[in-house]
């Protein structure tokens, strides 16, 4: 067991317990609410629930069981495709079923485990598990990823990303039509109240903003062009599922199984189709596009048979 007891700072009031720990001991958000619900923080002598909120000037004080920190295992994932590779960067195409990087919890490929398997050396800041990854995309979505091998790469590949100058395209098919037919979905994201694994539309997230607009529709859906002005986890998935068109295949998020099933799809129907930014070294930019997996492209043909 491990301990640490701290004052709560000022800045921290009113911050939810699993996200104040989070900042505070460099936690991820998911560890952070496990400590909660073990009853490992308690402010003033009082324990806590992952949701309470904390008051500035208290007493802190937080218990936990170290894990094992995950670490990059080597492997051979015959579908990912390298789309381009230089002396500063690399672009994948992913295939579902892989992660980004290893996490407590996960103990299926990721991408780095893949790229270390097929013997590239990637950039180390940031935590080594995390090396070189400077964005992500969920296990269940396809498409395009950048990953930085070199230091100079990482630092100018995070600033362009945090400063949205990367142009990142998605391909979705959603439920229904949305109306109107392009738009604006601009409404902030943050934790589920209910299900920490989730995310939702809520008053205290960040902002989050998607645009889109319909290329094709079909009797029961509609295949989404779509540009992230920001790129928070399960941002697409989220603002859509909250427009009442879920993506199909997307289960966690409201899609109809029955329309998953005709389909053949087995994850959501979502893919990052198209990925543009200022090349770190050249400064010159740079553009790169994937198509379809077999999956989608079916679920396509059958919804274009209707």
């Amino acid at each position: 067991m491990e301990s640490r007891s701290l004052f709560v700072p000022d800045g921290l009031a009113g911050d939810r317990v699993d996200a104040a720990i989070a900042k505070l001991l460099g936690f991820s958000r998911t560890f952070a609410a496990e400590v909660a619900e073990a009853g490992g923080v308690e402010l003033d002598g009082v324990v806590l629930g992952k949701s309470d909120r904390l008051t500035a000037g208290g007493w802190l004080s937080v218990t936990w069981t170290p894990k094992t920190e995950p670490s990059i295992i080597p492997v051979v994932v015959a579908d990912l495709r390298i789309v381009h590779d230089d002396d500063d960067i690399i672009v994948i195409d992913k295939p579902p079923g892989v992660a980004a990087h290893p996490s407590l919890g996960w103990d299926g490929p990721t991408v780095l485990g893949a790229l270390a398997g097929a013997g590239y050396r990637i950039a180390t800041s940031g935590a080594a598990e995390r090396a070189g990854i400077v964005h992500r995309l969920d296990v269940g979505t396809s498409g395009l990823m950048v990953v930085a091998k070199s230091e100079s790469a990482y630092s100018a590949l995070k600033r362009a990303f945090h400063d949205r100058e990367v142009r990142k395209i998605y391909h979705a098919v959603v439920q229904g039509h949305p109306d109107p037919l392009a738009g604006t979905i601009d409404a902030p994201i943050g934790r589920h109240p209910g299900a920490s694994w989730k995310f939702a539309i809520t008053a205290d997230g960040k902002p989050s903003v998607t645009h889109y607009e319909t290329l094709e529709a079909f009797p029961s859906a509609a295949l989404l062009e779509i540009e992230l002005e920001t790129g928070r986890t399960h941002q697409i998935r989220v603002h859509m599922a909250a427009q009442r068109h879920p993506c199909v295949g997307d289960a966690m998020y409201g899609a109809d199984p029955s329309i998953s099933s005709r389909l053949g799809l087995t994850r959501q129907w979502l893919h990052a189709f198209r990925l543009g930014f200022e090349h770190p070294a050249t400064g010159e930019f740079v553009e790169f596009s994937s198509d379809y997996p077999p999956d989608l492209q079916h679920a396509l043909e059958v919804l274009r048979g209707d």
